[in-house]
């Protein structure tokens, strides 16, 4: 049947409504890549008769060729001017906080160098990223290796800088130790404001140290002992397995923090466990962080992880809550953890981060929350110290 019979029987499909959006989406952003390509790469030889095409490779086109910045953004080296942009990428390439397969370090080369893949324009959102938002990529977070409470203050002072720009902040990591001074970074900006965590997961990360330091089973821990962050608003999504430390599970206990596992989600259905996410998360705060660790995907989809595990989420159940809680809660920031390259097959892991992060911005969209017209009113002006305080 086609699609004209389709609508002629009142029967509207996904792809019937996808066409229809995606004929009033603009051109301007790729017509504006087209000129400054054949600006900065000088026209093309003679005898190439697409005269868009310029003799340097420049913009989105070929995939296989230029430099990789995420989905070939404009990489931006002068950070102080990241207030002009919707969107920032920022690479942590940190991974001395993992405790068994190292190479996360280079998760975000890996996330960045697949992301060529993709174009802006999603088929089934109507969205075009190119068109719609502004995006660019300020490199990596200058991390020390072999020392993670010196690479933590870089982090946290990166992501402050992102946030209070009022630019969102997307970050790749890196193990995922990064949750906590990521999270101690926007809080920096919260004022007095609160936060709840979204967290994608098969394993908790709350301990609180890990052989003797804050490794990246301990996030959690630290990150809700800050004022802005309680306990009682941090979701916790995909739990379970073989390799949940019991000290991590007593502090969940303790501090009253929102665990689904795998069969709470799919008994319970992907809309309700949607809901609770939302309804925890959202609780007595004004916005909400996810931390989306590619482990939870179950390990035949995602084999690129430190600490991969069975019986995960499948690829559509991660998306579509993702889908659900991007488009329902005001979102101030993204992290994707925990992809390792060494250990990938055919970059699977890497582009299912990509996906991930395309994804929520598209929802962003999709929501209104993208692209800015002025700062969130939950982001305040000023740095100030983190409030640490009493969980309870």
């Amino acid at each position: 049947m086609t699609t004209e019979s389709n609508a002629n029987n009142g029967f509207s499909t996904e792809a019937q409504a996808a066409l229809a959006k995606e004929a009033r989406l603009s051109l301007s952003g790729w017509q504006q890549e087209v000129s400054r390509g054949l600006e900065f790469g000088l026209e093309a030889a003679a005898s190439i008769g697409d005269r868009s095409i310029p003799t340097f490779s420049r913009g989105e086109l070929p995939h296989y060729a230029g430099i990789n910045t995420f989905l070939k953004a404009p990489y931006l080296e002068d950070v102080r001017k990241v207030g002009e942009y919707d969107v920032a990428v920022v690479g942590v390439p940190h991974d001395s906080g993992t405790t068994y397969r190292p190479g996360t370090r280079f998760g975000p080369q890996g996330i960045r160098r697949i992301s060529a893949l993709y174009t802006p324009y999603n088929f089934e959102f109507g969205v075009d990223l190119r068109e719609q938002i502004t995006l660019c990529d300020v490199g990596d977070i200058f991390t020390i290796p072999a020392n993670n409470e010196k690479s933590f203050d870089q982090i946290s002072k990166g992501v402050a800088h992102i946030f209070g720009s009022g630019a969102f902040p997307v970050i790749l990591g890196g193990d995922h130790s990064i949750g906590f001074p990521t999270v101690r970074g926007i809080c920096r900006h919260l004022g007095d404001k609160k936060m709840g965590i979204i967290h994608f997961d098969r394993h908790v990360d709350t301990q609180e140290t890990d052989l003797d330091e804050r490794m990246h089973t301990c996030p959690w821990f630290h990150a809700t002992n800050i004022r802005n962050a309680p306990a009682h608003n941090l979701v916790q999504l995909g739990i379970g397995g073989w390799q949940v430390p019991r000290q991590g599970v007593k502090v969940c206990r303790e501090r009253a923090t929102n665990i689904l596992t795998v069969t709470d989600i799919t008994e319970m259905g992907l809309d309700a466990a949607a809901d609770f996410a939302l309804e925890k998360a959202l609780d007595g705060t004004d916005c909400v962080y996810i931390s989306f660790d590619i482990d939870c995907i179950d390990a035949g989809f995602v084999p690129g992880t430190g600490w991969p595990e069975p019986g995960g989420l499948l690829p559509r159940e991660a998306l579509y809550l993702l889908k659900r809680i991007v488009r329902e809660a005001p979102i101030c920031g993204l992290e994707v953890v925990e992809v390792s390259p060494p250990y990938d097959i055919s970059d699977i892991t890497a582009l299912m981060a990509t996906r991930v992060i395309c994804d929520t911005l598209a929802h962003l969209v999709v929501s209104g929350q993208l692209p800015r017209r002025e700062k969130p009113a939950y982001i305040h002006p000023e740095a100030t110290p983190e409030m640490v305080g009493d969980w309870r």
